[in-house]
């Protein structure tokens, strides 16, 4: 298990993580929203999660979004790195409903980013431009590479959640034990 915490003037954050659990989560980030997607990323990633969060959502969510996704990013890192027998890339298209994303994930320590979502506006009294902020703290604190590509949809609580289960299904599949892959790198270090 994997235990991290931050605190700043803006939010305290505490999460634990255990990467190969049984998908269960006890999420209370003040963002409903955030909570769900996390909770539904646990599950399809069969990571044991355990955030709280209290942070200054009476100004907006950002705070709290982004830095949940600092954190998570770097407790994915102590997981993982340094890396060894597992199959390093995973890849995975999650539907739901009308909606359809794509996520192709490697264990590169290298971050970058590639986001196509196209959102705009609110769910419910969630940002959406804080879809792209979260992925890309996770992004950055762990080292991956990582292309969110929406392939279809319009409804767009379907077209995040599609993201969330396609990254953790991404995750899981690139973090699958092979004896043979050894360092799965010609370089002989990731």
């Amino acid at each position: 298990m994997i235990h991290t915490e931050r605190k700043t003037k803006e939010t305290d954050i505490s999460l634990s993580l255990t990467i190969e659990g049984e998908g269960t989560s006890t999420i209370s980030t003040g963002v409903g929203f955030l909570d769900h997607m996390l909770e539904s990323f646990a599950k399809h990633a069969w990571i044991d999660l355990t955030i709280h969060c209290s942070g200054d959502t009476h100004i907006d969510d950002h705070h709290s979004v982004e830095d949940v996704g600092i954190v998570l990013g770097q407790a994915l890192r102590q997981a993982i790195y340094p890396i060894g027998s597992v199959e390093r890339f995973g890849n995975s298209s999650v539907v739901m409903d009308e909606a359809c994303v794509s996520c192709d994930l490697d264990l590169s320590n290298r971050p970058f980013l590639v986001y196509t979502l196209e959102l705009e506006g609110k769910v419910g009294t969630f940002d959406v431009e804080l879809v792209e902020e979260f992925f890309r703290a996770v992004v950055l604190n762990a080292g991956l590479t990582l292309h969110l590509i929406q392939q279809r949809g319009r409804n767009k609580h379907h077209i995040i959640e599609a993201a969330f289960k396609a990254f953790a299904v991404a995750l899981r599949r690139s973090m699958i034990y092979n004896a043979r892959a050894g360092i799965p790198s010609t370089k002989g270090v990731l």
